[in-house]
């Protein structure tokens, strides 16, 4: 893809064939509960001790399976529907498999209106999006460099963008900072993750500031972004939409000597024709600002851009936990289109009716990443996703390890493959686990405070926070570890 893990950062196994289950029907809402033995309450008992050593408060919920009966061997409030955070994006791949198909792509295109004569296009030029998440800067540089291969130089009409294929959302999530890089908004036509570059450095009088859509080999400084250094403490950072231009102000006191960060694009479709323009004219192309349109025109593509197939996308977006990506590839696959489409918690739905569909139901999904607490289903749902979808679906191989800690110095034997979830005061985990005994087992893990998240408001890292998940990502890797002890043999 093409897509450096420095690019992603700045800012902020083989498969396994499904079991056979003959004792799990498949539309049932809940892996089958195995009959209660002695070992279940002695089970239950240490998970508690493990809960109440992690000092969380607020809520705990938790399911683990056996993948080759599909029995539940140990629960905790396992139809309580708490957010999932990021842990969402597993049932937004296997919806958007399921939907799209592993090898789709989606194309990015320069289409133009009338016939070429001379080099000049008689009619305009359309940038039109496919609903490709992953565009960045390198791949309109291509672009621009194979449009003057075919020998354009100009155009006489207007150059258009157009982002339709999607419905626009202007954000997320309504509950995160105004600057987050990972709350942008969301359009068919998105350009580095819809985010854009501001760097500073201190001059003696104030500050140098610019705003630019760096990539790994050109730095096209944005003309439709600005940034103001304010005296002030407080808010950080203030945004605004005026005639077309983002406006943001940053308060002097949040500066250092020197620095840069990611923040969000909420035009998207023009934040990617103005990058653009910049790039061609470095290849002798002339280009007039560009406008929107809501109404794809008819023309002749001239250039094409594909995505790498689903597969990759989606490996990509569960490493990186990129919401754009979630929220692009899920509205894709709910189908929906243009200005009143629905746009994500209308995606949001489909996926929940899909689950439905398939015996899963009690979900609610107010998108496709996880951001946000609007999300919710329970740990026992979730384990149904992975036990009954996940491992036909495809999910399995595209999963990270999750760490466990060493015993002794040596390598813990027990091996995860699982996504984390993570916002303040909010830690999931759900995935599977092989342990040493051979045994393999589903599982999910959510935790959250929600009354402190609440009081915390709109801040990036309230106090208190990280020391709150640290905790519970060591309850998570106690319970994987007891759990591989105790089932799977």
């Amino acid at each position: 893809m093409q897509i450096t893990r420095r690019f992603l950062l700045t800012g902020a196994a083989a498969g396994f064939a499904a079991p056979a289950w003959p004792e799990a029907p498949i539309r049932s809402p809940l892996p089958l509960r195995r009959p209660a033995t002695v070992l279940d309450a002695r089970a239950a008992q240490a998970s508690e001790a493990l809960v109440a050593e992690a000092q969380l408060g607020g809520e705990v919920g938790f399911a683990v399976a056996d993948l080759r009966t599909g029995h539940i061997l140990e629960s905790r409030k396992p139809a309580l529907a708490l957010p999932v955070a990021s842990t969402a994006k597993v049932v937004t791949t296997l919806f958007a498999l399921d939907r799209l198909g592993p090898q789709h792509r989606f194309a990015t295109r320069l289409l133009a209106t009338g016939p070429v004569l001379g080099g000049r296009i008689e009619g305009d030029l359309v940038l039109a999006g496919g609903g490709d998440a992953t565009l960045h800067t390198d791949h309109l540089a291509q672009m621009a460099k194979d449009l003057r291969a075919a020998g354009i130089n100009s155009v006489a009409g207007r150059f258009l963008v157009w982002g339709g294929i999607l419905p626009y959302v202007a954000e997320i999530a309504h509950d995160q900072p105004v600057h987050a890089g990972y709350n942008p908004a969301v359009s068919g036509l998105n350009l580095n993750f819809n985010r854009v570059y501001f760097e500073w450095k201190a001059n003696g009088t104030g500050y140098q500031t610019s705003m630019d859509a760096r990539s790994d080999t050109v730095v096209p400084r944005v003309n439709v972004a600005q940034i103001s250094v304010v005296a002030r403490d407080l808010p950080v950072f203030t945004h605004d939409l005026r005639n077309g231009r983002e406006e943001w102000t940053v308060a002097a006191t949040a500066l250092g000597k020197e620095g840069g960060r990611w923040l969000p694009v909420r035009h998207p479709e023009i934040y990617a024709g103005d990058v653009f323009r910049t790039l061609a004219r470095a290849h002798g192309i002339t280009l007039p600002v560009p406008e929107q349109v809501v109404q794809l025109p008819s023309g002749d593509a001239l250039v094409q851009h594909d995505s790498a197939d689903l597969t990759a996308v989606l490996r990509e977006m569960l490493r990186y936990s990129t919401n754009i990506t979630a929220e692009a590839v899920g509205m894709a696959a709910s189908g929906l289109r243009g200005v009143g489409g629905g746009g994500i918690a209308g995606s949001g739905r489909a996926m929940s009716d899909w689950l439905a569909a398939r015996g899963i139901e009690g979900t609610r999904f107010a998108g496709h990443s996880g951001l946000g607490v609007d999300t919710r289903l329970g740990a026992g749902a979730m384990v149904s996703v992975l036990a009954q979808l996940g491992l036909s679906g495809g999910l399995r191989p595209l999963l990270r390890p999750f760490a466990m800690p060493e015993i002794g110095g040596k390598a813990n034997p027990v091996r995860a493959l699982a996504k984390t979830g993570t916002l303040n005061f909010v830690s999931t985990l759900a995935g599977y686990l092989t342990a040493p005994g051979g045994g393999e087992l589903a599982f999910a893990i959510f935790t959250g405070d929600e009354a402190r998240r609440a009081a915390a408001g709109q801040v990036e890292a309230p106090p208190g926070a990280r020391a709150w998940v640290g905790r519970s990502k060591t309850l998570q890797q106690k319970l994987i570890a007891r759990w591989a002890e105790v089932y799977g043999g």
